[in-house]
């Protein structure tokens, strides 16, 4: 017996001394192409966020860093399939408040638990929504838009990126505390959204600054509100919901970058420093400023924490209103 247990105990230490040390992953990492998941169409905000940090992600790392877009299922289908693959920092997922807390938080068996199987790279930015029309229609103003919807109750479209999204439940939102009814049409993405409400196909809109944004300078759509407390910086002109009426509404959406729970820590940070780095870059920054977003100053372990949060948030809130979406 002690003859065997000597011969496993070898083969062990023999094992044992060939795999890597988390020094030399961290080293070696990366090797080859990084592939970013954004679990939604081209042309949403996400999406956006995603080819903005690609580039200069590749200059940084050494290696070339591509989007993948894998639309469907609220973007929980392509964030499953990712935290389902291997935890090796190739394969990350650009998360959303949409995929990260409100679309778990609202389903009774989401296939994900964003507070056990994320690890987070680090935060990225965080966006007001915004309430369009289609420059189609009459409506011009959010009085307007109340007064179609009072005059049609259920009958005023109302687009999303998708059931579940961050779009949708501010969507719920304005119609809880409103009291209007609308008929919310959910889409694979933003992207797809907007060129039915730019046709006209669909009437209003409920999407992140980020991906109306040209639409509204180009007079394709017209904004009628904003979602935060604060009016945005880039349509000064343009009220609040909460100054409309609605004092209670308040919400932003955020984004950050997330690999599976497991990834090597080196790995985490040398990816969290990397996105720190292009971050810090000011043609990056222009970029979002320009898109009205506003940049998430924090550090990985804090927009952790604050993630978490969210997510439980949400849950609360579906939990007391006994909303589901599944």
């Amino acid at each position: 017996m002690k003859a065997i247990y000597k011969c496993v105990g070898g083969a062990m230490l023999v094992a044992g001394a060939l795999l890597p040390s988390t020094a030399a992953i961290a080293q070696e990492f990366p090797s080859r192409l990084i592939r970013i998941v954004v679990p939604f169409a081209p042309g949403g905000n996400v999406d956006i966020t995603a080819r903005t940090i690609a580039q200069p992600l590749s200059d940084i790392l050494g290696q070339q860093v591509v989007v993948e877009n894998r639309p469907g299922g609220g973007g929980m289908v392509a964030t499953a399939q990712v935290i389902k693959g291997p935890a090796d920092g190739y394969t990350l997922v650009l998360g959303s408040s949409s995929t990260i807390s409100v679309a778990p938080a609202t389903t009774r068996n989401p296939p994900y638990d964003p507070t056990r199987d994320l690890a987070t790279v680090g935060p990225i930015q965080a966006v007001p929504i915004v309430l369009t029309a289609s420059a189609r229609t009459p409506v011009a103003s959010y009085r307007e838009f109340a007064a179609q919807a009072q005059a049609r109750p259920g009958r005023v479209s109302v687009a999303s990126a998708g059931t579940g999204t961050s779009n949708h439940l501010a969507i719920e939102l304005l119609m809880k505390q409103s009291g209007l009814k609308l008929l919310h049409v959910p889409y694979k993405g933003s992207g797809p959204a907007l060129i039915d409400v730019v046709g006209g196909q669909v009437e209003t809109m409920m999407d992140q600054l980020t991906a109306s944004m040209q639409h509204i300078k180009e007079g394709r759509v017209r904004a009628l509100a904003v979602t935060t407390k604060k009016r945005s910086a880039l349509m000064p002109d343009v009220p609040t919901l909460a100054e409309l009426g609605l004092t209670d509404y308040d919400v932003s959406t955020f984004t950050g970058l997330f690999a599976p729970a497991g990834t090597p820590r080196p790995v985490l940070d040398k990816l969290g420093a990397a996105l720190a780095r292009v971050l810090a870059q000011p043609a990056v920054r222009e970029r979002f400023a320009a898109l009205g977003v506003e940049m998430i100053e924090t550090d990985a372990k804090t927009f952790d924490a604050y993630v978490k949060k969210d997510f439980e948030n949400w849950r609360a809130v579906a939990r007391d209103a006994n909303l589901s979406l599944d």
